[in-house]
């Protein structure tokens, strides 16, 4: 496990205001310690970290988005998060996120459980397999391309599509109260048919019991 730890020297975030990156934040309380996996170029801890003034750190297992993590003044830990978390304690951090990666994990009941084990409250968002448009594209004979699934069937690193009501039904499996969801579509909440009109799902969740 290699850790990148860097003081911000960078200049100010270009990030504009993401819709889903303020989702997310809504539910974070100010100085919490997140851990955001799969955390890409650590734009979302960083937007927390100025937003919400969390301690988080960073899982990402990809070279150069760790060497934008150091640039971005984030944490950051190299992990194949399809290992599990092992390396972190039980209820260690107060916000476990996976922010649309899900879809890219071969073990998906074995990380939402590991961020129960990990995390007081699990943060998860995703691209709803569900949308009407991407109903559309395999209706005419096409796997979806869309903004929230830009990639081709070819290309993709998207194994575990779902829509809203799979990712419930593995909460339920996973023994994980669900403890609020958002829909969105084009940077709008969604409220009218959300499995069917909305683009992208956000979830909040804690352990059972």
């Amino acid at each position: 496990m290699h850790e990148l730890t860097m003081n911000d020297t960078t200049e100010p975030s270009a990030i504009a205001l993401r819709p889903d990156f303020a989702a997310i934040a809504e539910w974070i309380k100010p100085v919490a310690k997140v851990l955001d996996l799969g955390c890409g170029d650590g734009s979302l801890l960083r937007y927390l970290r100025d937003t919400r003034h969390v301690f988080g750190y960073g899982v990402e297992i990809d070279d150069d988005n760790l060497l934008n993590c150091f640039r971005n003044g984030v944490n950051a830990i190299q992990y194949d998060l399809e290992s599990g978390l092992s390396s972190f304690e039980s209820d260690s951090f107060d916000y476990v996120i996976l922010s649309q990666t899900l879809q890219a994990m071969r073990h998906t009941e074995g990380i939402i459980q590991e961020m129960l084990r990990v995390g007081k409250e699990g943060i998860v968002s995703f691209p709803n397999f569900g949308y009407w448009r991407n109903r559309m594209q395999v209706i005419s004979g096409r796997m979806p391309v869309s903004e929230a699934l830009p990639y081709h069937w070819y290309d993709t690193p998207n194994i575990h599509l779902c829509t809203l009501g799979d990712f419930e039904a593995l909460c339920r499996q996973c023994n994980a109260h669900i403890l609020e969801r958002r829909v969105m579509s084009n940077d709008h909440p969604v409220q009218f048919l959300p499995n069917l009109m909305g683009m992208l799902a956000f979830y909040r969740f804690e352990r059972k019991g």
